[in-house]
């Protein structure tokens, strides 16, 4: 067996067990860790982030939009720190991924050096990572390492996705002993966890009287690489889709049977069809109060008096928010082919008022929303760059929306039609997720185009990651509403308050402040635009996202300008001193909540 180090054991395992691209910053504490990337056996190339908690994002995009994990190193404490944030973000929305951190050289546990978190435990960075992660590791020794390595990727890539942390004390990383490297497919299971044949016996039986069955679809559709079992069963039901904000892009956006988003921002067809189903069929769906309208009876579902059949690979997702007529503890893949191959296949007359309905609420939404996508006002709605962008870029582009108005828009306005091809933070909804997540998946992809559009605050939490786009030629085109303040923030406070606080990016004097985002841009090398007319928009979007560089489009918006409508309902609680009609209203939804 040879003699490697830790670093050199990290290096060559990567290399072996398929990845290809690692990120990071490094520091003291990560020195011989990062070393061990230049010694033989290790293929992986090293990029350079200008903030720790990019590299998680990064890799965070990278699994999106391939499926396949990517690394992330970073130093000790805060060089770790800064990782939460992009491991958190990860967590909620079940993104694999794998990262590593410096830690106290195991003989300096606990005697606070440089860095080190030690005052309520020992090295106390574990409590905070284990609290964001799907599982933690912390190498004691250099003959350790290879059992924790293929038993993180383990964990990493098997049953509901999550990332996972390993620390590599400074120590271990430098130590050399003489270890075999694990082979990952003989440390991994094969095939994917079935449903029970009785549950799916079940299901049937309650689809057998559906007369308006719906299919709710989150991320486990796009994680289980369902997409093709989910057609075949919303064909032979002839069952409306709806998408949460994972779940979209896991059902063609021009197909019939698409219904559009549920929830607080979804769309009126989608809200609309899932709250009148008599039977739900939810699949690796989380039911998050954004997705299911706080749990407010008849806005987005309405279960009871509608029928459950929930869909997922995590049992205590399972009934947690809503009640079950069937629960179905698998993988969805084959859960959705076992349940298509038992149901009985509705005709088309069977079908027709169901879908008649469908097609009207469609009708409706298309005139409703055309006022914004096809305004010529400048500055721009935030429709109108989406309808430009969707036409000039290629079926199976991606794109990337960013936290707030952007992230509602794309969720609403722009279409998609190939699975994993939609990326946006979700659970976690982080702010300075956009820009390095496309990144990671221009990296995945490519040969594809890969668009990301994000609102001004958003972009300048981790605009710094212009300068990676710069340095490797990473032709990604980011698209940056610019309407000079956190303006999604500020409509809720509005609605709610009648006022709004340091939501707008003003001056002293109260005067707009905003930020020459194009300028910026080509501070950092990169090719930019600032659009100045309606007419000018789709032109100089034609350019940028066909360009083989980076670019940026600075889109000037109307601070006034309404993000994503909202048709769903979300629990705010309104402060105690508004007594008038808000109050009142925010009460009585509150009762026909139905989580409780």
């Amino acid at each position: 067996m040879p003699e490697l180090t830790g670093g050199e054991i990290v290096g060559r395992t990567l290399s072996q067990y398929g990845v290809t691209h690692a990120a990071g910053i490094p520091g003291h504490g990560v020195w011989s860790l990062l070393d061990g990337f230049l010694q033989d056996g290790c293929d992986i190339p090293l990029i350079q982030v200008f903030h720790e908690q990019s590299a998680i994002h990064m890799a965070d995009g990278f699994w999106r939009s391939s499926g396949r994990p990517m690394a992330a190193l970073t130093s000790i404490g805060p060089g770790a720190a800064n990782q939460l944030m992009g491991l958190a973000t990860a967590f909620a929305d079940s993104v694999s991924l794998i990262s590593f951190s410096g830690g106290p050289a195991t003989h300096m546990r606990g005697h606070g050096i440089m860095q080190e978190l030690d005052r309520h435990e020992f090295n106390g960075f574990q409590s905070a990572v284990g609290a964001v992660t799907k599982r933690h590791f912390e190498a004691r020794t250099v003959a350790e390492m290879p059992f924790i390595l293929h038993r993180a990727f383990s964990a990493m890539l098997t049953g509901r996705p999550g990332p996972v942390h390993i620390e590599v004390p400074m120590d271990v990383q430098a130590a050399a002993a003489e270890v075999a490297l694990h082979e990952l497919a003989h440390r991994l299971p094969t095939g994917r966890a079935c449903p029970d044949p009785g549950a799916i016996d079940d299901a049937a039986r309650v689809l057998h009287g559906a007369k308006r069955p719906v299919i709710a679809i989150g991320g486990g559709v796009i994680s289980a690489d369902a997409a093709s079992e989910l057609r075949a069963l919303a064909e032979a039901l002839q069952a409306p889709v709806v998408t949460t904000w994972q779940g979209k892009s896991g059902f063609p956006e021009d197909h019939r049977l698409f219904a559009g988003a549920v929830g607080q921002t979804g769309t009126t067809v989608g809200n609309g069809i899932a709250a009148g189903a008599d039977v739900v069929i939810s699949v690796g769906c989380r039911f998050t109060d954004w997705s299911a309208s706080s749990y407010r009876k008849g806005i987005s579902f309405s279960l009871p008096p509608g029928k459950l059949i929930q869909i997922d690979i995590d049992p205590q997702e399972i009934g947690k928010n809503y009640p079950v007529e069937v629960g179905i503890l698998a993988d969805a893949k084959p859960a959705l082919a076992a349940l298509a191959a038992a149901v009985t296949v509705r005709d088309a007359a069977a079908a027709a008022d169901h879908l008649a309905a469908l097609d009207g609420l469609k009708a409706e939404w298309a005139q409703h929303i055309a006022a914004r996508t096809d305004s010529t006002a400048f500055p721009f709605t935030s429709q109108r760059p989406l309808r430009d962008l969707r036409r000039v870029m290629d079926r199976d582009g991606f794109v990337v929306a960013g936290s707030g108005n952007p992230q509602g828009a794309v969720k609403q306005s722009f279409e998609v039609y190939e699975p994993r091809t939609f990326m946006t933070s979700g659970g976690y909804s982080s702010m300075g997720w956009a820009v390095p997540a496309a990144i990671g998946a221009k990296l995945a992809n490519p040969s594809k185009q890969v668009a990301c559009v994000v609102g001004d605050g958003d972009f300048m939490m981790t605009v710094q990651e212009l300068g990676v786009v710069a340095q490797h030629s990473i032709p990604v085109c980011f698209v940056v509403p610019n309407n000079q303040g956190y303006m999604s923030i500020r409509g809720g406070q509005r609605k709610i308050t009648d006022r709004h606080v340091i939501s707008e990016f003003t001056k002293p004097d109260g005067s707009p402040y905003g930020v020459d985002v194009a300028e910026v841009a080509r501070g950092f090398g990169v090719r930019a635009w600032r659009v100045e007319s309606s007419d000018d928009l789709e032109p100089i979007l034609t350019q940028a996202i066909s360009a083989d560089e980076p670019t940026v489009v600075e889109v000037p918006t109307a601070r006034d300008a309404a993000g994503p409508w909202v048709p769903g309902w979300w629990d705010f609680p309104v402060p105690a001193y508004i007594t008038d009609e808000r109050q009142i209203e925010y009460w009585e939804g509150r009762a026909e909540e139905q989580h409780l």
